[in-house]
């Protein structure tokens, strides 16, 4: 008891004397307070949704004295320090009984003032151990307490330690912990709530019998009955986590969540007092609109979930990012817009891309169309069309724009697996297994992209060939973040091969055959799209861009459970046009002007110096095409050899009205079908009848073998 005494006796001598730390002012100290959660703005400043940066503590913005309920700066003041307004940072007479009771009496008693209480808080050196504050750690506490009472209000005081107290688990401040537990303002909390958040300042995280009781000892104090106390606080500990906002969870609340957690993983680290995404909410907006509707349509053939993205063509910023259509969708929290799934026939534009830069073809070369099978690792590749048909020789620009899985894997064959892989990757689009893994079914999408790198590729394209990375954190935003980390802007195809296939993409004769003229894929202004579905029908795509906006829709289920007999155009493009025709509402798109470097003929367009030599000569009365002439081939036709084919069995069929058939001054034979053993070279072949004769150019073109060591895993 004599040592306890002493320590006592030194304890207060002590007050008197030594340094203070140095301390913020009020000011000082308010503006650098930071929520856990800031507000994450689109391009317009409009609030997205909150975003979480600290994951240690759950803190909302700062609330002033003014706008906290009397009833809990009464409570607050009663059950923690009583003479709060009188002392000067030091309540003595409470001291002294802290010291007596710690020298003569077992029981200790508290002591700290919410003065002293605050200074801890403020400095974390000051923070009480585990095993108690010594004498001298007692001893710079009181200093510091009485250090903020000569350079802050009272009033001051009481706020910020409002702001900064830890009231149950991670919630720390009054506000955080309103809105957590009872979901409202400091300022709308009642008797029986003030004296709940009372009464955890004592104890954050003692049991609730422990709480409940000394919160009835405060309404009791206050004459007051506690009936409703048990009641309150079962159900303020029953509440789900909600959003650190003012205004509680409204209803523009999380409308980019999956963005929003992008953006707070480059955040980490940092303490912005807001985000700004280049997301616009209105166009957000209505994409989670239109895939919602369309999975209710959907919901009874096995779809439940989707994912939309917006960027803008010309600056590359993304306008909408809907990683999932949240509620309904069988896993909400998958961002669906980075998930890496099997885009399907997404990727043919980007394989005729490359035999068109190559001029291995022209939009008007034939390509067949017939039964393939192609050699695989001592296995053999059988594409089929999504129809199970085939159309015999067909011309690129059909084979693309009707989406034809055979002619696209000859076009691929002869490019050859590693040139399709290389240019898959110079697109952006990353495929995660090397080129021979995958062979020939490369070119029908078996390799796995995500939604993000699969629109901005077409966007390339919407960009003259140009590649560039997209970016959602808006440049001008006072606390920007740093863009995301790609590769340089580069040119993955020549602007006038980038207009040829958006020519093609968006003919809607040319994809009649697949789609018919009244589809999804026809909208009001020009637009270049293209559907896709991967094997087993797990995902399907809609990817296109206008003159403006590149829009990639992905439906499907995030499980990988095959959908029932949804195609692209069923699927995913009436999400797509639905936006497209939203965001081009009062302003029709426009489409591009050819860029030098084409030339128009016979009402298609080439690369200079691909282009038929002439046009068709007749001789002899004119008739109508309708009724004289080839059919088959065309004028300026290139057929391409499939080096995996027998030559017996690439037999080029002419086709045309009764006659005479000729070419290089032999006769072929004669009838309406001729069958022709082709040999490389430039041809012209003659149609003789009683009507006059009719002469055809085309050329016939042989292609080195393709690497041979893939072998398909998907059937595209």
């Amino acid at each position: 008891m004599i040592r306890r005494a002493a320590a006592v006796v030194s304890w207060l001598a002590a007050v008197a004397a030594g340094p203070a730390a140095a301390q913020p002012s009020f000011e000082v100290h308010r503006a650098a307070h930071r929520p856990s959660d800031v507000p994450l703005l689109d391009r317009h400043g409009a609030v997205l949704q909150r975003v979480r940066l600290d994951e240690r503590v759950r803190r909302a913005e700062w609330v002033a004295l003014a706008d906290v309920s009397p009833a809990l700066r009464h409570a607050l003041v009663l059950g923690e320090d009583r003479r709060f307004w009188q002392h000067g940072g030091v309540d003595w007479p409470a001291l002294a009984a802290g010291a007596w009771a710690a020298a003569f009496d077992d029981r200790a008693r508290g002591a700290s003032t919410l003065t002293m209480q605050l200074a801890a808080l403020l400095d974390p050196a000051l923070a009480r151990p585990a095993g108690g504050r010594d004498v001298g750690e007692k001893w710079s506490q009181l200093r510091a307490a009485q250090r903020l009472e000569a350079r802050w209000s009272k009033s001051q005081i009481l706020e910020a330690y409002l702001n900064a107290v830890p009231l149950r688990g991670e919630l720390v401040g009054l506000r955080a912990a309103s809105l957590q537990l009872f979901g409202k303002q400091p300022s709308g909390l009642d008797a029986v709530e003030a004296a709940l958040l009372a009464a955890l300042v004592r104890a954050p995280n003692a049991p609730a019998a422990r709480v409940e009781r000394r919160a009835c000892e405060l309404l009791r104090l206050q004459q007051l009955g506690c009936d409703a106390v048990g009641i309150t606080l079962a159900q303020a500990l029953a509440r789900q986590p909600g959003p650190m906002h003012p205004a509680a969870a409204g209803p523009d609340e999380a409308l980019a969540p999956h963005l929003a957690r992008l953006i707070a993983r480059s955040a980490s680290g940092s303490a912005p007092a807001a985000l700004q995404a280049t997301v616009d909410a209105r166009v957000q907006r209505l994409a989670i609109a239109a895939l919602r509707r369309q999975l209710a349509e959907l919901r009874g053939r096995g779809v439940e979930d989707g994912a939309v993205l917006v960027i803008d063509n010309a600056s590359g910023a993304v306008l909408a990012w809907v990683g999932s259509a949240g509620r309904g969708a069988s896993a909400p929290a998958v961002d669906a817009v980075l998930a890496r799934r099997q885009p399907g026939s997404t990727l043919k534009p980007f394989v005729y891309g490359l035999a068109l830069e190559r001029r291995l073809v022209t939009p008007a070369s034939l390509v067949d169309d017939s039964p393939l099978a192609l050699a695989a690792e001592g296995a053999l590749y059988r594409p089929r069309n999504y129809d199970e048909g085939f159309r015999g020789p067909v011309s690129v620009r059909e084979a693309l724009a009707a989406s034809l899985n055979v002619p696209a894997v000859r076009v691929a064959a002869m490019l050859g697996p590693d040139a399709v892989f290389d240019g898959l990757v110079r697109a952006g689009l990353k495929p995660a297994r090397h080129a021979g893994w995958h062979g020939h079914a490369l070119a029908l999408g078996s390799a796995d992209t995500t939604l993000l790198d699969l629109t901005n590729a077409y966007r390339a394209l919407a960009n003259a060939g140009r590649w560039s990375a997209p970016h959602w954190t808006h440049p001008s935003a006072p606390n920007t973040l740093p863009a995301a980390k790609a590769e340089s802007p580069h040119v993955l195809l020549p602007p006038t091969v980038a207009w040829q296939l958006a020519h093609m993409l968006s003919d809607p004769a040319a994809r009649a055959a697949t789609f018919g003229l009244d589809s999804p894929l026809v909208t009001r202004g020009f637009a270049a799209v293209k559907t896709g579905t991967s094997k087993d029908l797990r995902d399907n795509w809609c990817i296109g861009f206008t003159d403006r906006y590149t829009v990639g829709v992905w439906v499907g289920n995030a499980g990988g459970q095959p959908m029932h007999g949804v195609s692209g155009s069923e699927g995913a493009a009436p999400v797509w046009r639905e936006i497209v025709a939203a965001l081009h509402q009062g302003r029709p798109s426009v489409a591009p002007a050819p860029p030098p470097g084409l030339v128009a003929q016979g009402g298609e367009w080439f690369l200079a110096g691909t282009e038929p030599p002439g046009p068709a000569r007749a001789e002899g009365p004119a008739r109508s095409p309708a009724v004289f002439g080839i059919v088959s081939p065309r004028e300026g036709a290139v057929i391409v050899l499939d080096p995996d084919i027998p030559m017996a069995a690439q037999r080029l069929v002419f086709e045309g009205e009764a006659g005479r058939w000729r070419l290089g001054g032999r006769e072929l034979g004669r009838g309406t079908r001729i069958a022709w053993l082709p040999r490389p070279g430039r041809h012209v072949v003659e149609h003789h009848s009683a009507a006059g004769v009719q002469r055809v150019q085309f050329e016939v073109r042989a292609a080195p073998p393709p690497n041979r060591a893939g072998v398909s895993r998907s059937s595209g």
